[in-house]
């Protein structure tokens, strides 16, 4: 029990200084692409650039005798700050909140009168988080026509306030914390103790905790002395490749086994791609290999002190080309000579420490990409590489506890679908587990499971990079599932992540914006969704196409949809098949289409000797028009009637309509 109370928080720590650093960088990460632009502009145009131009530069005056403003200080005052505080407040509250951060933080900008990056990271979020409290206050309380006045003038006022609050309470405690920070560093610098942080730096890489130090504060520390001095070594802190190369070419060279096999592949990813996780699970495979990271940082970070070498802004990702790219102008020689001299010393001790031990960590490399991705909190891209290149291996870091079906408009075949598995999961044993369906536009990196038709993995893979793919040719009686019911009873019950519960980092996540918890709950307004009229015992249809616009017609005449959407919902099915399996199809519109839908309905057309369906034979046609959910809880009860061959057979038999839907139960209730 003792020991429980004690390493419980260490790792509740560890988890929270890591969901910290995530967002962090979730707000600096978007917006590289605006960093890179300003160093390119500074590393060009400056004074000290490679093409001085005093009208892009910021330097001496105009034809009038006014100093040039140039472009490198308004990017960096103003431009890239007001970038993260707009992206901190959508992260939290979508756009709204994003303006509602952006304005908050135009308040710590002028306040304190100097690149406000800290500022940004705190007026952003904030002002996402105040709004969004604000609405729910008057949520369902105003008045039909008034939401827009409300919506705006709200946004509007509240961001004035944030505004004033920046100005006068914020920017000045940013300011000081500033600082106070600054005279930190050039206190390491002047005493030549700068190199000491790699003792810290590169065990919280390992760690996951890098982001937390390099976009909390050595990133906007180095802007303001890149601003200042035209660069900053602080860049390099954290981002040199050097002691991670130096790991991976001691494996290639003295490791055993898979280690050695897998290190050259992970070498390129790590120096060249930038991807610095990549070399994590060979640290992890012999911790002792850390001082051969921490040897390598310290020389790296002497080189450059002593060669008084920087970037002029942020590498990312860890490139060797990213960092020579932001390097400064007169700084090659001694930021090459930092990557180098730092691989070469992580090399020496790395190969001293593997080839004295009589473990050479050759069967250990799986079960330390596993440790790895239990710290990082979820699978990993790059973790296929260390696996020998095979991407179907789900190296699961917890249980698995939120699945998604995606689908293109996220509202027909993956709400049934996502009814089956849930269905079998719960008979397994595991309730707790989330099963959810989206549209492939709207899903994020936020699910342990991705399930999607095979047409449509390939665009499900890059907005879920994390997740174990699953693609299946139907969703309704796939093998997959039983694939997936088990993956979820194993990582549950055994594994690394059962082995460490406190890993289970953000296993609650929420699902993306527009993914729907497609449980059989009826929704307000559901009691009209499918009606006798939508049904039709014997269709005349002989082919797919005919079929589609049968179906639709009924959505038409109910004045569920206009014509476009049966329009689209032919689109659909050339993209992507919508055959369920046991004889049903669900033909619907495609994501774009959903603006034209006017209310939720399904219609039903049953052709008993069956129609050709992409060459799979067809008897049940279900057209599908959904708003708002409404339309989940009858695709529940068709998902469950479909999955039972008795109940299919009855609706086969049914000589009335009553029969048909009298097979749904209370779908309409």
């Amino acid at each position: 029990m003792a020991t429980e109370t004690v390493a419980k928080p260490r790792t509740s720590l560890r988890v929270g200084v890591q969901k910290f650093g995530t967002f962090l960088s979730g707000m600096i990460m978007p917006n590289i692409g605006a960093f890179i632009a300003w160093g390119i502009i500074t590393a060009l145009f400056i004074e000290k650039g490679w093409i001085p131009v005093p009208a892009l530069g910021g330097f001496g005056t105009n034809a009038a005798g006014v100093a040039n403003v140039g472009l490198v200080g308004p990017m960096i005052t103003y431009l890239l700050p007001l970038l993260i505080g707009y992206t901190g407040g959508k992260i939290v509250y979508d756009v709204r909140g994003g303006v509602v951060g952006a304005i908050g933080t135009m308040g710590v900008i002028v306040g304190a009168g100097i690149p406000m990056f800290i500022g940004a990271m705190i007026m952003g979020p904030l002002g996402g988080w105040t709004i969004k409290q604000l609405d729910r206050l008057w949520d369902g309380k105003i008045r039909p026509g008034f939401e827009m006045l409300v919506n705006n003038f709200s946004a509007g006022i509240w961001g004035a306030i944030l505004a004033g609050l920046g100005f006068y309470g914020i920017s000045p405690l940013v300011t000081w914390f500033s600082q106070g920070a600054g005279n930190v560093v050039q206190f390491l610098v002047h005493n030549n103790v700068l190199p000491l942080t790699s003792i810290f730096i590169e065990p919280a890489k390992v760690l996951f905790l890098n982001n937390a130090i390099n976009h909390g504060v050595l990133t906007p520390l180095g802007i303001q002395q890149s601003l200042e001095q035209g660069k900053s070594i602080l860049f390099l802190l954290e981002a040199n490749p050097g002691p991670g190369l130096g790991v991976l070419l001691a494996y290639m060279f003295f490791g055993r086994g898979a280690a050695r096999a897998s290190a050259p592949g992970a070498a390129i990813i790590h120096f060249l791609g930038g991807i610095h996780e990549i070399y994590f699970p060979y640290v992890l495979m012999k911790p002792i290999l850390i001082l051969a990271t921490i040897g390598g940082g310290m020389t790296g970070i002497a080189t450059l002190a002593i060669t008084n070498s920087g970037l002029v802004a942020p590498s990312a990702p860890g490139s060797i080309f990213a960092v020579l790219f932001q390097t400064s102008r007169d700084s090659y020689v001694g930021v090459i000579l930092a990557v180098v001299l730092a691989a070469t010393v992580s090399f020496l001790i790395a190969s001293l420490i593997l080839r004295t031990s009589k473990d050479k960590g050759e069967d250990d490399l799986a079960a330390a990409t596993s440790r790895m991705e239990a710290m990082k909190g979820k699978k990993s891209s790059v973790s296929s590489a260390l696996m020998g290149g095979r991407s179907d291996v789900a190296v699961l870091a917890r249980p698995v506890q939120s699945i998604v079906f995606a689908c293109d408009a996220g509202m027909g075949s993956s709400a049934m679908g996502a009814t089956v598995l849930r269905n079998k999961i719960k008979a397994a044993g595991f309730p707790d587990v989330k099963v959810t369906n989206s549209a492939i536009a709207n899903l994020s990196d936020t699910y342990d499971v991705v399930v999607t038709h095979q047409d449509l993995t390939e665009r499900a893979q890059p907005k879920t990079s994390s997740a174990v793919h699953y693609s299946v040719d139907n969703f309704m009686n796939s093998p997959k599932y039983d694939e997936i019911v088990e993956l979820v009873k194993t990582s549950n019950t055994e594994g690394p992540a059962a082995a460490h519960p406190d890993s289970a980092i953000e296993a609650e996540a929420a699902p993306a914006q527009g993914a729907h918890v497609a449980e059989p709950v009826a929704a307000v307004g559901s009691k009209d969704v499918l009606l006798p009229e939508s049904v039709i015992l014997d269709g005349t249809a002989r082919d797919r196409d005919t079929a589609i616009d049968e179906a639709g017609k009924l959505l038409l005449d109910r004045g569920a949809v206009d014509t476009t959407y049966v329009q689209a919902m032919h689109e659909r099915e050339e993209s992507v098949s919508t055959y369920m399996g046991s004889f049903l199809a669900i033909p619907h519109g495609t994501n774009d289409a959903k603006e034209h839908i006017k209310h939720s309905a399904v219609s039903i057309v049953r052709y008993p000797e069956g129609i050709d369906w992409g060459g799979k034979q067809v008897k049940f046609v279900v057209g599908v028009a959904g708003l708002n959910n409404e339309h989940l809880h009858i695709l529940a009860s068709i998902a469950k009637i479909f999955t039972n061959k008795a109940q299919v057979a009855q609706l086969e038999e049914a000589s009335t309509v009553e029969q048909i839907l009298e097979l749904f139960g209370k779908v309409n209730a």
